[in-house]
């Protein structure tokens, strides 16, 4: 069935509205809700099903401006369900306002089930990037506050307005009381119809073949290369055009869309270029949470060319799938496979992964979601909660459990929290390790190499290294011993034989470890090491990029992922949020 998308009622203050326009009957809808407000976009109504798409009106006819468009649905439309539909702006045609850097030709705001109901903001944003659609900026975002909104300052110039809504989901019949928009005074500013002249094609932006690939559509190897592996005398060297091309048909094939299909494009254009220079790098354009993954791929898709022994390979693959989508490990792996008897292990391991039920999306999903709410029903939360999911997603890695119920049953022992807690920073000279430390709440104790060198008499002094690492891990296990706060170990932990001496100290004390994984660019780097009270010489700063293996996800019990300013942009291991 075709829905016509409703006629969005003014604001009382909205300067552009009409005669024929509707008018919002009243505020009560949003007063004491948490509303949403992004910017209004100058562009055709349009409305996405599995099946097709149509205009405000449901029976639009063609136009050469919906081309673009019905192409989009024509690669998400499978991944839309029966009887939702999605509502957004085409802005393929230029209307009254130009735009010349759009993430997309089409931006969703609105998502409908099959019972006519709008879903919430953030389940909105969620569905919509896993179809590959952007939405409109967020200009503002709290509980309603009429004189807030009123303040909100538009660009008129190149701005039409902007959209409030509640941010919680709500029934069709509710629209009118929970959406409303302020629009700018004399917002069409052409005399004949947009409709009725030459198509002028808005512009793009750099990340539109990001989202191009979210949705479906063939990488541009050439756009994504220039915005995530700026020109070098060894670009072309990096950069896998046919392989990128395989991993999306793989991955289409798996049903892969949104930033699961960009993880594994991106890692199977980029796989020759070093794990922790790509995560760093890419950070900036991708955000944290993506360039992590992509880097993850590219560093685990090569164990999956060897041989592996069939009585540990379903072990090893859970493992892996806390870092990646299997599928998506799998495509990019078969991609690059330089060889037969490399394809023939891929598909061996697929084989196995299939069988292990690790192909579905989110293959630990129900695990940790059963788990999460038994944890919850008990009142067991925050870092006993996330111990008790570490252990049971290892439990379940060994085959050592299969359900809901021998999870809960497996990790009694935690719910309590009474065990000591490890922060391990991992990360270069000057990625900000020892800042970000200072910000952490409940520190009990931070042994730091640097500071235990500057104690001998000289931080900069290596000739003693073995002797301070000795003193530094006794430190540890003495404040470990102890049980109560949170305990900091502050050293590079470039790699992870360095790591594994300070996991070893933490299982002896049965501590809860945490790696907060410091992913700050080369270029910061450098620019921050010339400015430090105490910098590392040059050669040392480049020799740590070098060696540089940054972990994997499950390596600790939790992982945070701290971006080059200061925030946890990304975690792994906790039992709220999205990862499994």
């Amino acid at each position: 069935m075709r829905t016509a998308y409703p006629r969005t009622p003014h604001l009382p203050w909205s300067p552009g509205v009409s005669a024929d326009d509707v008018r919002a009957a009243g505020l009560a809808g949003f007063v004491g809700r948490e509303v949403v407000v992004t910017e209004k976009l100058d562009g055709e109504n349009t409305t996405l099903y599995a099946d097709g798409l149509h205009a405000r009106s449901v029976d639009s006819a063609h136009h050469p401006s919906r081309a673009w468009v019905k192409a989009l649905q024509g690669r998400v439309g499978a991944r839309i369900p029966a009887g939702w539909r999605v509502c957004g702006e085409n802005l393929y045609a230029r209307h009254s306002l130009p735009y010349d850097g759009l993430e997309s030709y089409f931006y969703g705001f609105s998502v409908w089930d099959a019972h006519d109901r709008c879903l919430g903001w953030d389940e909105t944003v969620r569905f919509l990037r896993g179809l590959g659609v952007p939405v409109p900026p967020v200009l503002w975002r709290g509980v309603f506050d009429e004189r807030a909104l009123r303040r909100l300052r538009v660009e008129t110039g190149r701005q039409e307005g902007f959209v409030v809504r509640t941010a919680e989901g709500f029934a069709g019949v509710e629209f009118a009381g929970r959406v409303a928009k302020w629009v700018r005074s004399g917002h069409v500013t052409t005399d004949t119809h947009w409709m009725h002249t030459a198509v002028v094609e808005n512009g793009l932006g750099p990340a539109a073949p990001l989202w191009a690939v979210r949705s479906g559509a063939a990488p541009d190897a050439e756009a994504l290369a220039a915005l995530l592996a700026p020109p070098t005398s060894d670009t072309d060297a990096r950069c896998d055009a046919d392989g990128a091309a395989e991993a999306a048909t793989r991955l289409d094939v798996l049903g892969r869309g949104g930033d699961v299909r960009l993880a594994g494009v991106l890692a199977a254009l980029l796989r020759r270029t070093p794990r922790a220079r790509l995560m760093s790098g890419t950070a900036g354009p991708l955000g944290v949470p993506l360039a992590r993954r992509v880097a993850d791929l590219v560093g685990l898709h090569t164990a999956l060319h060897r041989p592996y022994p069939d009585g540990e390979r379903r072990a090893g693959l859970v493992r892996m799938s806390f870092a990646a989508d299997p599928g998506a490990l799998h495509a990019v792996a078969g991609a690059a496979a330089g060889d037969e008897a490399a394809r023939e292990q891929v598909e061996w391991s697929a084989l196995h992964a299939e069988e292990a039920g690790l192909f579905g999306e989110a293959p630990l999903g129900v695990l940790r979601a059963g788990l999460r709410e038994a944890l919850a029903r008990d009142g067991v939360g925050g870092v006993a909660a996330d111990r008790c999911w570490a252990e049971a997603r290892q439990a379940y890695a060994e085959g050592r459990i299969s359900t809901v119920e021998e999870a809960v049953a497996a990790t009694w022992r935690w719910r309590g929290g009474a065990f000591p807690r490890l922060v391990h920073l991992v990360g270069p000279s000057g990625s900000g390790k020892s800042a970000f430390a200072a910000r952490l709440e409940g520190v009990s104790a931070c042994v730091s190499l640097d500071g235990l060198r500057e104690a001998r008499g000289a931080r900069a002094d290596q000739k003693a290294n073995g002797e301070v690492l000795r003193e530094g891990l006794e430190r540890l296990d003495g404040e470990l011993a102890y049980g109560a706060g949170t305990v900091v170990w502050d050293a590079t932990s470039l790699n992870p034989r360095q790591r594994s001496l300070v996991h070893a100290v933490a299982r002896r004390r049965d501590a809860l470890v945490t790696h907060a994984v410091l992913v700050t660019d080369e270029d910061e780097l450098v620019r921050r090491n010339a400015g430090r009270a105490h910098p590392v010489p040059a050669d040392v700063l480049t020799g740590q990029l070098r060696r540089f293996v940054p972990p994997y996800p499950g390596q600790a019990h939790r992982t945070w992922y701290v971006g080059a300013d200061g925030g946890v942009r990304d975690s792994d291991g906790t039992l709220e949020g999205e990862d499994a």
